[in-house]
């Protein structure tokens, strides 16, 4: 059995504040990220006792690579044999130079680009930086028009093999017009413009595919609210097969993406964690323009990095 697990402990707090993002720029005490280290170690714990295969995908409500204790998880998973892959979805806020511990064969980065929250240069250069350490990583936007023109110098810039994806912007109907911009951009792109009928089709989540909380509650997906176990008592079964949805439409990525009728692992292969297409529509992108110097110079190339924060320090006293 090959199980894949979308996990997202407690941690909430996040050092963006994005207008579009409904949990941006909560602040954690330390005793709520004590807490998360503590069930992130957990499951830590339990994924490495398993004896069949395991993948996982971190997806916090907050940026997970600010905390230590996400960082030496995602190394230490992609040690274990029996992991395929390790991924996580970030901002690349933080230095990207502890990916060097990682097994580069089963870590991967799901890195989301926020113009209003870091400048171009410096989310280019981490994107470079990772590119240079040889680490698995698709890069993606959200499809505000305000964000079209950085999209597509995003795109420019980054190495050609690098996906650029695309998320529709919750709330916002996209003329055929605007689509076609923004399919320039991500091929994929009609994915995630307009929600997919879901309700008693086949899916893979609550089989293959579960999502897993801080207390080991098992769910089929992060949006199906229905309780399907435990991960830790033993009472959560994968069941044989895929399950139908019960839910009217999926409108999320890391949801419908395991649809059996869209097709998608056919698609991404085994890149559906972290998000890399393995097969491709065309060709993605130009190649890249002399910016690209001037980012691994001031952000890729450059060592320095403020002080994990005294909340951080505070948890990792207790």
């Amino acid at each position: 059995m090959q199980l894949t697990i979308l996990y997202r402990g407690p941690l909430a707090s996040c050092d963006y504040d994005c207008s579009y993002c409904p949990f941006a720029k909560r602040r954690d005490t330390p005793a709520q990220l004590r807490a998360d280290r503590a069930a992130l170690e957990r499951f830590t714990g339990w994924v490495r006792e398993q004896e069949h295969g395991v993948s996982v995908l971190f997806t916090p409500w907050g940026e997970g690579l600010t905390r230590s204790w996400y960082r030496r998880a995602l190394v230490e998973l992609s040690h274990l044999p029996h992991v395929g892959r390790v991924a996580i979805q970030t901002n690349l806020s933080h230095r990207v130079d502890w990916t060097s511990d990682a097994d580069p064969s089963r870590l991967a980065l799901w890195a989301t680009y926020h113009p209003s929250q870091v400048s171009y240069v410096r989310f280019l250069g981490r994107c470079l930086d990772l590119a240079a350490r040889g680490v698995r990583f698709s890069a993606g936007i959200v499809g505000q028009p305000e964000h079209l023109d950085a999209a597509r110098r995003l795109r420019a810039d980054l190495p050609r093999h690098v996906y650029l994806w695309v998320n529709a912007a919750s709330g916002h109907t996209y003329t055929d017009t605007e689509a076609a911009d923004w399919a320039q951009i991500d091929p994929l792109f009609a994915y995630s413009r307009t929600p997919h009928p879901s309700r008693g089709l086949p899916c893979r989540t609550g089989a293959t595919v579960v999502s897993v909380d801080g207390t080991g509650t098992v769910r089929r997906c992060h949006f199906v609210p229905a309780v399907l176990g435990n991960l830790y008592d033993g009472s959560f079964r994968p069941a044989p097969r895929p399950r139908p949805c019960p839910l009217d439409v999926c409108d999320c990525h890391i949801g419908y993406v395991h649809l059996e009728t869209l097709d998608l692992y056919r698609t991404f292969a085994d890149g559906v964690l972290e998000r890399i297409p393995a097969l491709r529509p065309r060709d993605l992108g130009p190649a890249r323009s002399g910016l690209a110097d001037q980012a691994w110079s001031e952000g890729a190339g450059s060592a320095a990095q403020t002080s994990e924060s005294a909340q951080e320090q505070a948890a990792e006293a207790g």
